[in-house]
């Protein structure tokens, strides 16, 4: 796609880089914003000439980088994630979730995908489920923390103040240890995600479900214990949000959300049950 609208690009090597003048947007990977005119939009502010590690391992668990793409990501959980570290399982199936091929993935962002916000943001998903925060620099030299689930307010917005930059997310220590799942369903075999279900369970047996694709922004449901059928299909169905377009009705969505829920919710308790590692 051509953006005619665009008459300037600078790339930033420094945060003073980041103040925007009118008409300019951050850009990151640009996967999205180069699929579509982008009305009003008149300069690019590169991000990824920041030089930001993309990973780094901390004594606090794991900081992505925001302009981390989602390959760097993914061949770094399959080659030199911590063995210890099971949770980053969950990266593959999530990035599998996202309707886009391993092309995009060399391109798209970690940080680009939470910040779009879209309802079926496949590392909004994964983050979510790991409790990452997200670390943002604020336009007057300071830096505040928000929890990925809530940076996210509605489908294709955010909680993000004019000229606020998200440098990284922060995923803890305590969720890099669980059992993680996904279940998803779409319309079509190649479509959109229509629902995604994802769930960990920590090694204290503390429970996390999570809702994306059926409702407009992340619902993140927490147990003391891994629940029993019908007090997770309640929390569930409870969830607010869930919405309707050509891709699923809202009906249909808290549906298939409810069955996707208790198919991981039986795995785990069988697992739990059978004392699998």
């Amino acid at each position: 796609m051509d953006i005619t609208t665009v008459t300037s690009y600078r790339a930033a090597r420094t945060r003073a880089d980041l103040a925007l003048a009118p008409g300019e947007v951050v850009l990151a990977g640009g996967t999205w914003i180069m699929s579509e005119p982008q009305p009003g939009t008149t300069g690019f502010v590169d991000l990824t000439t920041l030089d930001w590690r993309d990973l780094e391992v901390t004594d606090e668990g794991l900081r992505i980088g925001a302009t981390c793409t989602i390959a760097r990501l993914l061949s770094w959980v399959e080659r030199e994630a911590p063995p210890a570290w099971s949770s980053l399982a969950l990266a593959r199936p999530c990035a599998d979730a996202l309707l886009a091929s391993f092309k995009i993935w060399n391109t798209a962002t970690v940080g680009g995908n939470v910040c779009q916000a879209f309802a079926a943001g496949a590392m909004i998903a994964l983050l979510s489920t790991l409790d990452a925060t997200a670390l943002i620099w604020t336009p007057d030299g300071g830096e505040r923390r928000i929890a990925v689930a809530e940076l996210v307010v509605d489908n294709a917005a955010t909680s993000l103040a004019p000229g606020e930059v998200v440098r990284a997310l922060d995923i803890p220590l305590h969720a890099l240890t669980a059992r993680v799942g996904l279940q998803k369903i779409a319309l079509a075999e190649l479509g959109r995600s229509g629902a995604v279900v994802t769930a960990r369970v920590d090694p204290d047996g503390t429970a996390v479900f999570v809702v994306t694709a059926a409702v407009r922004r992340p619902r993140v449901l927490r147990f003391s214990h891994v629940p029993g059928a019908g007090e997770l299909r309640d929390a569930v169905a409870a969830a607010s949000d869930f919405y309707t377009d050509p891709l699923g009705s809202a009906d249909w969505r808290r549906g298939v959300s409810v069955v996707l829920a208790e198919r991981l919710r039986a795995r785990f308790a069988r697992e739990l049950q059978e004392g699998v590692a």
